[in-house]
């Protein structure tokens, strides 16, 4: 596994993370603990160092199940944990109109930081991130308030180094936050289709060495060839709405386009979507969600120090899709 550099963090952590929303179980069904147990410890063995999770993910059970897990690891020191504050209102993505005060009080970042704490048995978190912003709430009185908290919990030990999961399909709502030297790292949705991170995002993070977080790799399964029209999610599970209407259509159509380009640099797509997510050097780590240990034996060799040829990159501009289907 090769590992890279989290920006002015210092740590050096796995290309490939391990993306923990799934194993929170509450939006995923299908998931046992006892699979998703086996994935982080699969992970672990196999060179993961980086895990994002959030406090909202199962209601802290991601979290917690994690700490079982780390806490029986000989390698807990070599792992790196990123943990997220939901918004108060539990609204994603966030809206400019709602004040931060609604959103993120200092008392709400506070308690989120003492349960994270709690569930991840941890004396600091490592890498805490807000999880939802908006750069309207720079401009709020609130601000100032929780900017003297985040410091205030930074030298108290508690919160190693700040970050923000940028909102989906909208980097451009978190450009002046990340300019904050308070903030040294930035999770944003960044793979084949959305590329909407090139046009600011990128060169920020190599301006100021932010370490820089991707998520969604695979489009929440879309780029990975294994949605079709006849694929069905079972009601209570977030992909039947993802997925909704002739969405599986659309994406099988063009997946089925992608796989004429796979061949000796790629040879499924995933591999090609995790390897195009990784092409740029900004990029710090990938954090595809692994439910299952088949899923982190799929992964984890990506991480082999090949990269995509100009030609493929090149190739692949032309299958960029702007959409959101999270809306």
């Amino acid at each position: 596994m090769k590992t890279r550099r989290l920006g002015e963090t210092g740590y050096e952590i796995s290309e490939i993370g391990f993306g923990a929303w799934g194993i929170g179980a509450s939006m995923w069904l299908g998931v046992e603990d006892k699979d998703a147990t086996r994935a982080v410890h699969e992970a672990l063995e196999l060179g993961v160092s980086f895990i994002d999770t959030a406090l909202a993910y199962g209601d802290g059970h991601s979290e917690r199940l994690l700490a079982g897990v780390l806490g029986r690891s000989a390698d807990r020191d070599r792992i790196v944990v990123a943990t997220k504050i939901p918004p108060m209102d539990l609204v994603w993505p966030a809206k400019a109109a709602t004040p931060l005060g609604r959103v993120f009080p200092a008392h709400h970042v506070v308690d989120c930081v003492e349960k994270s704490l709690r569930n991840l048995r941890a004396e600091a978190l490592q890498v805490e991130q807000f999880h939802v912003w908006h750069d309207e709430w720079l401009d709020s009185p609130e601000w100032s308030d929780l900017l003297s908290t985040m410091a205030r919990l930074k030298k108290e030990g508690k919160v190693l180094h700040w970050g923000v999961s940028i909102n989906d399909h909208a980097p451009e709502t978190a450009l002046r936050l990340v300019a904050d030297p308070l903030i040294e790292t930035v999770q944003a949705i960044y793979n084949i289709y959305d590329r909407s991170a090139e046009r600011e995002l990128l060169t920020l993070a190599r301006e100021r060495d932010l370490g820089l977080i991707v998520r969604v790799p695979f489009d929440e399964g879309a780029l990975t060839g294994s949605i079709g029209p006849d694929t069905v999610f079972p009601r209570g599970d977030w992909r039947h709405r993802y997925f909704r209407d002739n969405r599986k259509e659309e994406a099988a159509r063009r997946a089925a386009a992608l796989t004429a380009l796979l061949g000796d640099e790629a040879k499924t797509l995933p591999e090609l979507a995790l390897r195009f997510c990784l092409s740029p050097r900004e990029v710090s780590t990938v954090i595809p969600g692994m439910r299952r240990p088949e899923h982190v034996r799929a992964n984890a060799p990506v991480s082999d120090g090949r990269t995509l040829s100009h030609a493929l990159l090149g190739s692949l501009k032309e299958h960029a899709w702007e959409k959101n289907w999270y809306m």
